[in-house]
């Protein structure tokens, strides 16, 4: 260990997307040391690629209320979500909303001058009836120009980033704290250790999963496969969303502002289907819903083109100038890969794999907890997570389009200011114990061994492919079965993967193949969940049991690395009053 350099900070964050920026301004706000480690350069990070935009009770185009908001995320969870941490969440959103406003985000505007607010999936009527329009959108950037703000505002806190390193490992004492990681610079390949009071994983998600997907190369899941290895369960990691409308056969987003602004889907027979799937929300429908009607659709015949594979996003009635102002983004993407304007030709659009709900287990205050004796968590001393890795839960079995942003915005702010209150607790670093770095760099060196052997490219490919074939949109014992006895096999496999590039300087194939390691453990978590969730609910659709079931499955599943185990805990929902929900059929 002493070998490797170390640097000293209050909090390390890994991760540089929305939650982790937001968590580092509150921080370096506050005079707290902090660093930033990312794999990519911040503004390169996957929030960037948010489209549509960020929920907020603002009520700048037709009445709502924030019990609104709650309500419509209970139900879009399919009553999986903790209604504490929602209600927490909700009540927040404006006021992260006017930060954002004033840290120089350039919303959309209203003609009153008003951040501009559209329709989105999952939204109730009013009691005048009205559509909500909750959605607070720049354009269809809205991930892009939050991003972009937050690493401004971080430049100017005299935050201290480490771009383009790679988080190898979690590391800790013998009494379970967590005093930072081990990580690697991509550039040079040396190892550095950064050692820290409390540690903030907020790595994102894990779309890379599956074959067609609308995620960034970076979303491997590192940081939830850190914290299996380093013994923290995996919470509802069967429950991964697929967007309804990504660009068929690529996968690429197509945002659900399309249909917030008026666009609706058709079949082969030019018939407005949803119609029969959501009688009421329609197109705007949660996106479970959506994504199960246009997957039946194509499978009962009624779908698009030669294959019959896809169906249509229609747009262009809503004329050249809404798409231009209101969906510049959406029309240059079609354009560049479709060769088509979707303001004169529909989108052929089919889900693609979008959105990790699940992730490692915390509470509202980012606080990474584990179960107890008697159903009691424990925080973890000195180790936090927020975003899409992390699962508090607020979306329960199924996000509602506009939650993401809101998510890593308010629990990233919620986890800096618990970390502001336990760092004027912690006023030293704990020693570092002697070979403490030792298993992560073991990690490291396994990839310099020389050989011949499975491929790592090679064995990615076939891992997404088998997620795709044996866990997707709809899922059955057998489907489920194979497809964990085929992912076993691979994470077998990997042990004798090699790589060829055993140089130092910008070696991607070894980070490559780190990335793989993880997929694989994340892979195993997900479908190991799923074959175990003997119902349907939300994205969670099994075939062979097509019913939710509450007397059983209200509750949420752990996924341990040892073993494979999975161990269960209870949603918790609020006592019966006036803002508490229990379950229902849900119907839109």
């Amino acid at each position: 260990m002493s070998t490797i350099p170390k640097r000293s900070f209050d909090t390390l964050i890994i991760g540089a997307g929305g939650g982790g920026l937001r968590a580092a301004l509150q921080l370096s706000q506050a005079d707290a040391r902090v660093a930033v480690v990312s794999k990519v350069f911040p503004t390169r990070s996957h929030t960037v690629a948010a489209q549509g935009g960020v929920n907020a009770a603002l009520a700048n185009v037709v009445p709502d209320n924030w019990h609104w908001h709650m309500f419509d995320t209970v139900k879009g969870s399919d009553y999986l979500g903790d209604q504490d941490a929602i209600e927490y969440m909700c009540r927040a959103a404006p006021r992260v909303v006017y930060e954002l406003e004033h840290f120089g985000v350039p919303f959309s505007r209203l003609d009153t001058g008003r951040i501009y607010q559209r329709a989105f999936g999952g939204q109730s009527r009013n009691f005048g009836g009205e559509q909500a329009a909750r959605t607070c959108a720049a354009a269809d950037r809205t991930g892009h120009a939050i991003l972009h703000s937050l690493y401004q505002q971080n430049i100017r806190a005299k935050t201290h980033f480490f771009d383009e390193y790679f988080a190898i490992d979690l590391i800790k004492d013998q009494d379970g704290y967590f005093l930072g990681a081990l990580a690697i610079e991509i550039a040079s390949g040396e190892p550095i250790l950064i050692e820290a009071k409390t540690t903030l994983i907020a790595t994102g998600g894990a779309g890379q999963l599956f074959r067609t997907n609308t995620n960034a190369l970076v979303n491997t899941g590192d940081g939830m496969a850190m914290a299996l290895r380093a013994g923290m369960p995996l919470q509802d990691m069967e429950f991964f969303q697929f967007h309804p409308t990504g660009i068929a056969g690529k996968g690429m987003l197509i945002t659900e502002g399309v249909r917030g602004e008026g666009g609706y889907l058709l079949n082969a027979d030019g018939e407005r289907f949803m119609e029969r799937y959501a009688p009421n929300a329609k197109d705007l429908a949660s996106r479970d819903v959506v994504s199960r009607a246009i997957a039946t659709e194509v499978r009962e015949g009624r779908g698009v083109g030669p294959n019959k594979d896809h169906v249509l996003l229609k747009l262009d009635h809503l004329g050249a100038d809404i798409v231009k102002k209101r969906l510049p983004g959406i029309r240059d993407t079609v354009m560049t890969f479709l060769h088509i304007d979707p303001a004169e030709t529909p989108i052929p659009v089919f889900p693609t794999a979008h959105y990790t709900m699940g992730g490692i287990p915390t509470d509202r205050f980012g606080q990474v907890v584990i179960p107890e004796q008697q159903g009691a968590e424990e925080p973890v001393p000195g180790l936090y997570s927020v975003g899409e890795c992390a699962c508090v839960s607020v979306h329960g079995a199924n996000r509602l389009g506009g939650n993401s942003l809101l998510d890593i915005l308010v629990f990233g702010r919620a986890a800096a200011n618990h970390i502001i209150d336990h760092l004027s607790e912690q006023r030293y670093h704990r020693p570092i114990p002697e070979g403490a770095t030792d298993v992560a760099m073991q990690r490291l060196t396994r990839w310099n061994r020389q050989g011949k052997g499975e491929s790592v490219p090679g064995l990615r490919r076939e891992l997404a492919k088998v997620m795709e074939d044996h866990c997707s949109v709809f899922r059955n014992e057998e489907v489920l079965q194979q497809g964990k006895d085929k992912m076993l096999e691979i994470r077998a496999r990997i042990r004798d993967a090699y790589i060829d590039d055993h140089s130092k300087v910008f070696n991607t194939a070894r980070i490559e193949a780190m990335e793989l390691e993880n997929l694989v453990e994340i892979g195993v978590a997900t479908v190991t969940s799923a074959l175990a969730r003997t119902e349907s609910r939300g994205a969670h659709s099994r075939i062979d049991y097509p019913e939710r079931d509450d007397a059983k499955w209200m509750r949420h599943s752990l996924f341990s690395l040892d073993g494979d185990k999975m161990d269960y805990k209870p949603v918790r929902i609020k006592p019966l009053t006036v803002d508490s929900f229990p379950p229902k059929k849900r119907t839109y």
